[in-house]
């Protein structure tokens, strides 16, 4: 017969192994209650809405090799005042990351006239206007940035108007962070001061993917962040629903300008 102090002594060591246990998945429960808080919240930013993804947006990697997306061209309603807009898909450029490459459609009302482009841009440089579309209100716009040569920072951009059979695509040296992909509506800085934001309406976003260590998948698939664009007193300037059904689109709406 064993010892009784034997078996009080077990007895006391698999209740500390329980605790030990019991402590250790709470721990882990926080640990996956933060983690999803930090993966999948709502932001605001003065001059952006939309939506941001990466491999993990607490510890993000430099992973994102391709992004994709289409939209409507949407019209620049009269306005009392200069006002812009652009619509874009974009890789790194999420704060404090400095890098951005990024192409998209520009809708703007100036000087009592509306004004449409389409463009690419590589931060730091300015954004490059592509001469050779000629962008309407309607147009159905595919777009796509994708790293081709990892060695050498080799990118490709590409835009097309599917309505007119206009496309656009440049193959560019640029080391991007890698780290994020965007889907976003715009007030551009113009002369380095925020600018009004055009009523566009509302814009749809479709068909967004990214590539993020080699597995492509719509914005709901990944970590991502909700963007709502508002002024210096917490107004909404451009609104951001919830992610459609398939987890691939989503609605900016107009509010207001400033």
């Amino acid at each position: 017969m064993e010892p009784k102090s034997r078996k009080i002594n077990n007895k006391a060591l698999t209740l500390i192994i329980i605790w030990v246990v019991l402590l250790a998945l709470s721990l882990i429960l926080l640990e996956i209650l933060a983690l999803n808080l930090e993966n999948n919240q709502s932001l605001t930013s003065s001059i952006w809405s939309g939506y941001v993804v990466s491999s993990n947006l607490g510890n993000p990697q430099p992973l994102v090799t391709q992004i994709n997306a289409s939209w409507i061209v949407p019209n620049a309603y009269a306005t009392s005042i200069d006002t812009y807009s652009s619509a874009w898909i974009g890789i790194g450029g999420f704060q404090p990351d400095k890098s951005l490459i990024q192409t998209g459609t520009e809708h703007d009302y100036v000087n009592g006239r509306e004004f449409y482009s389409a463009w690419y841009e590589i931060l730091p440089d300015q954004a490059i206007r592509i001469e050779e579309m000629s962008i309407s209100p309607g147009d159905l716009i595919s777009a796509s940035i994708e790293l081709t040569n990892l060695q050498t920072h080799e990118w490709k951009i590409e835009i097309k108007d599917i309505t007119t059979n206009q496309e656009f695509s440049i193959n560019l040296i640029y080391n991007s962070s890698k780290v994020t992909a965007e889907w976003i509506v715009e007030r551009p800085l113009v002369n380095n001061q925020k600018s009004s934001l055009a009523n566009f309406g509302t814009l749809s976003f479709n068909d967004c993917y990214a590539t993020i260590n080699e597995n492509t998948s719509p914005i709901g698939n990944y970590p991502h962040s909700q963007v709502t664009m508002t002024n210096d007193l917490s107004l909404q300037l451009a609104s951001v629903s919830s992610l459609n059904e398939d987890q691939t689109g989503f609605i900016v709406h107009y509010n207001k300008s400033n």
